[in-house]
C-alpha cells in the first residue's frame, strides 16, 4: 500500500471510532481534526465534504466486517460448516466490539429518520447483509444439511436477531451468559432448520 492510501485507511480507522463515540451526524471534518490531530485542509483534501466523509466512514465499515466475517465464513465448506463460520465471525466482531459491526448498530437506530446518500448507503448495507447471510444458509439447504422448505431470508433475520440481543445484553445490561445464550438460540436455530 503507497503513502496515500495508507493514510487514507489510518484516518478512516480514526474517523469509525469517532463515528462510534458521536455518532455519523455528530462526525464531520472539524470533529475528525480535532480528534485525530490533524488539519481540517488535509482532511478536506481526502474527503471534501462531510457527507463524502460519512460515506468513506461506512464503506470503510463495511470493508472491515467483511474481511473479518464474510470472507473467512466464504472460505469455509459449503453447508452448515459454512452457516457455523459465519455466526462464530461475527458473533466474535460483535463481543469485540469491533469498530465495523458496532457503527452499523449504531448508525442503523441514529439514522432511522434521515433522507439522503449516507442513509441510502447503510440501507443497501444491512439489505447485502441479510441477502448474504440468506445465500450462505441457502447453501445448506442446496449441500442438504437443512430442510429443503426452510426459509433463508427468516434464517438471517432471525439470526440477525441474536446478534443484536447479545450486542445489548453485553453492552447496556452487562450480562456475562450473554455470549453462552447466544450460542444456544443459534443451536436452536440450526435445530429448527434440520431436515
Amino acid at each position: 500500500m503507497t503513502k496515500g492510501p495508507a493514510t487514507r485507511a489510518t484516518i478512516l480507522d480514526q474517523a469509525v471510532d469517532t463515528a462510534y463515540a458521536v455518532g455519523l451526524g455528530g462526525l464531520s471534518i472539524g470533529v475528525l481534526a480535532t480528534r485525530s490531530e490533524m488539519s481540517k485542509s488535509g482532511l478536506f483534501a481526502h474527503f471534501g465534504s462531510k457527507e463524502a466523509l460519512q460515506l468513506a466512514v461506512l464503506e470503510h465499515a463495511r470493508e472491515d466486517f467483511i474481511a473479518r466475517v464474510i470472507r473467512p465464513a466464504l472460505a469455509t465448506p459449503r453447508g452448515e460448516s459454512r452457516v457455523r463460520e459465519l455466526f462464530t465471525g461475527w458473533l466474535r466482531v460483535t463481543v469485540d466490539r469491533s469498530r465495523g459491526s458496532c457503527l452499523f448498530v449504531k448508525a442503523a437506530t441514529e439514522l432511522e429518520g434521515w433522507d439522503g446518500p449516507v442513509r441510502e448507503q447503510l440501507v443497501r448495507d444491512h439489505r447485502d447483509l441479510f441477502e448474504t447471510v440468506a445465500l450462505v444458509f441457502s447453501t445448506g439447504i442446496s449441500e442438504g444439511h437443512f430442510a429443503a422448505d426452510a426459509d433463508p431470508e427468516q434464517f438471517a433475520h432471525d439470526l440477525h436477531g441474536i446478534l443484536l440481543a447479545v450486542y445489548h445484553a453485553r453492552g447496556i445490561l452487562e450480562d456475562p451468559a450473554a455470549d453462552n445464550r447466544a450460542w444456544r438460540a443459534f443451536q436452536a436455530l440450526l435445530e429448527a432448520a434440520r431436515p
